[in-house]
């Protein structure tokens, strides 16, 4: 009886060890990345969320970026919940047209090729496309003429309700790219890494609109073309649903990281003011690995 006794009790500090182990360890990889960041000129947040466990860390994960084209994962959000209600179906075609309104005096505004990173589209103006196909361009390729077509569709304030209602406070999406009259009065998309990990948490939970929506976004997610910070050093079986956004000094990138063995975790890495873009986009690419090695050693343990 007695040996059972001290067998229980020895478990019990067994356990409570490999809890503070684990919580050390959490620490102790913060402040490794907290030094990744400060060994980098530029501004830094971070957002991650183990979709199994419920873990979190943060890192100026409520600081407000310029949101780039992260902030066209909410504009597909409320593509899908539309098409949801009823105000349309994703196989609609619409026109293509290069032609928007400033949101500061209803003026007229085009974009330039030149400085999209997708061009086929500017070939097809006058012609129509279906409102899926622009959902893709607009996330796989960034495509800003594409996500401007459909920001007029969905309406930009309604994009940033429907944030509200999934638990995003802070990011605003406010008007389409390249508003040159809005940026200068100060009127800029904008976002936290905290949200944007909250909207991938619904999405890689089956929590927006319905399963099947999540799930036919996340497949449009994984085909993200540019791949250079979240998934760059990460081992080639580990799929990643995400999307980035940069303007100048300014590198996102933010998604679903899924593990071969079904495990998933969101990860969102924000900067600005970025003294060197290339080592800037290098480190955070690290800082990915970082959170990966983690993820993978607590199940080693």
């Amino acid at each position: 009886m007695n040996l059972l006794k001290f067998t229980a009790f020895a478990c019990l500090i067994a356990l409570g060890l490999t809890s503070c182990q684990s919580e050390l360890t959490l620490s102790k990889l913060e402040q490794q990345i907290i030094q990744e960041f400060e060994e980098e000129k530029g501004t830094f947040a971070l957002a991650f969320k183990d979709l199994d466990t419920g873990e979190e860390l943060l890192i100026n994960a409520r600081d407000s970026f310029h949101a780039a084209s992260t902030m066209k994962t909410p504009v597909l959000i409320e593509l899908y919940k539309q098409a949801a209600e009823g105000k349309f179906s994703l196989s609609d075609s619409v026109l293509v047209k290069n032609e928007f309104h400033s949101i500061v005096d209803s003026s007229l505004y085009s974009l330039s090729v030149g400085d999209d990173s997708e061009s086929e589209l500017y070939t097809r103006v006058g012609v129509k496309r279906t409102i899926y196909d622009l959902a893709y361009d607009m996330i796989i390729v960034s495509s800003n003429l594409a996500t401007n077509i459909l920001i007029e569709l969905v309406d930009a304030k309604k994009v940033t309700q429907s944030m509200r209602e999934l638990g995003a406070p802070d990011i605003q999406v406010l008007r389409g790219v390249e508003d040159i009259k809005a940026f200068e009065k100060g009127l800029s998309n904008s976002t936290t890494a905290y949200d944007l990990m909250r909207i991938f948490e619904k999405l890689g939970n089956g929590e927006v609109v319905n399963q099947q929506a999540c799930d036919d976004m996340i497949d449009i997610l994984l085909d993200q073309k540019f791949n250079e910070i979240i998934p760059a050093q990460l081992p080639e079986e580990v799929k990643v649903a995400h999307k980035t956004g940069s303007i100048t000094a300014v590198h996102h990138d933010s998604g679903i990281v899924f593990l071969p063995d079904g495990r998933k975790y969101v990860l969102v890495l924000l900067s600005k003011e970025l003294g060197d873009f290339d080592s800037g986009t290098e480190r955070m690419a690290k800082v990915s690995r970082m959170i990966y090695d983690y993820v993978e050693g607590r199940r080693a343990n």
